[in-house]
């Protein structure tokens, strides 16, 4: 994941990140400032995602898990929770054949078990009919948090462990990855967070643990190729050390 290190600093520079994740956040605010209900800003939220997803495919990245509804979400007025639940709907259908064509694969984190059935059904289907694509890995966080994500994990390697299936000693960071929901995704070399807030709110806590973070003021229906580019740009400037030191600073 991580060979690129090992190249000039030339190539480091040139170097895509292969996984992207993003807090799409202002939505809300987005229709507020334009005296609009919050579910336009949700609506053109959606839109967004298109064009930033079409970029990312075309560009090469890899993973882009975009984190669509956290735990946290339920908290949200009725009407706004409904109104979301059936947005993976409203998105798959228009965009699902496109999907296909640029050969994007759809994954999703999370605990299905809380979400509606026509949400568990509509995103199913995406993943079974785009199963095979080699392309764009398009992950979305449905009803996923962070520390959710971690209890589980804990659970899970608990009675793992009562049943000697493993020791305790032998648990390792390594044996932590495989019992998380992204199990078979590469940590996020870069984490967006749009809308001016600087916090990770609960999303891929252990992950991003070695993440470049990236924070703009720029409401998530405006986020803009361009300014996603731009960072990418930065991306490749910054030296990711983890805990070493860079070679010319020997």
């Amino acid at each position: 994941m991580f060979g690129w290190r090992k190249q000039k600093r030339a190539d480091k520079e040139r170097a895509l990140p292969e996984h992207i994740a993003i807090i799409m956040d202002g939505n809300g605010r987005y229709a507020k400032e334009r005296n609009r209900p919050r579910i336009n800003g949700h609506y053109e939220g959606m839109q967004n995602v298109k064009k930033i997803t079409r970029h990312a495919s075309d560009i090469g990245i890899k993973y882009l898990t975009l984190y669509a509804f956290s735990t946290e979400n339920w908290s949200r007025p009725q009407n706004e929770i409904s109104y979301l639940m059936k947005l993976p709907g409203d998105f798959l259908s228009t965009f699902l054949p496109e999907l296909i064509e640029k050969n994007v694969r759809v994954l999703t984190i999370g605990s299905p078990e809380e979400l509606p059935d026509y949400t568990v059904k509509t995103v199913s289907e995406a993943v079974e009919k785009t199963q095979d694509n080699t392309g764009l890995n398009l992950v979305f966080a449905l009803n996923y948090g962070g520390r959710d994500e971690l209890v589980q994990a804990i659970r899970s390697m608990s009675a793992d462990a009562v049943a000697g299936a493993i020791d305790p000693e032998d648990i390792s960071q390594g044996t932590i990855d495989q019992y998380l929901m992204t199990r078979n995704i590469p940590e996020p070399e870069m984490m967006i967070r749009t809308s001016g807030e600087y916090r990770l709110s609960n999303f891929l806590l252990w992950q991003s643990s070695y993440s470049e973070l990236f924070f703009t003021d720029t409401f998530w229906p405006e986020f803009a190729t361009e300014e996603l580019d731009l960072m990418i740009s930065q991306y490749q400037k910054r030296s990711r050390r983890f805990g070493g030191i860079d070679e010319e600073e020997v």
